[in-house]
């Protein structure tokens, strides 16, 4: 495996999330990115998970929840990419996949657009 420190993937994450551009990430509401080690036992190869209500399915009764939740996994993606030039364009494209989800895009979608 890759070898990486936490505080390095983190940077890469913050990166990712910096070329986002300004005109979607104004429109990003109640949502927090988290970097954490491994995903769930039940699914390690997972390398982001998105857990809140799409932008698309809010409605009136949306208010006072607490923010959603992006995870993005360090250890499967370490695992899955050779070099640090393919940590940093995996976690690039992980990124933005777990914030089209907050935008309610789904995989199918996502699949289409090469964000698979």
């Amino acid at each position: 495996m890759l070898e990486m420190t936490r505080e390095e993937f983190e940077e890469l994450v913050a990166e990712a999330l910096d070329r986002i551009p300004p005109e979607l990430t104004r429109l990003m509401d109640n949502v927090a990115v988290f970097v954490e080690d491994e995903p769930p036992a039940d699914d390690p190869e997972l390398l982001g998970l998105y857990e809140g209500t799409p932008l698309t399915d809010r409605g009136e009764w949306y208010a006072g929840v607490l923010p959603d939740r992006i995870t993005i996994y360090r250890n499967p993606t370490l695992r899955m990419c050779e070099d640090r030039e393919g940590v940093i364009a995996e976690t690039e494209i992980t990124v933005v996949h777990e914030i089209a989800h907050h935008f309610g895009i789904d995989d199918e979608r996502l699949h289409a657009l090469g964000y698979g």
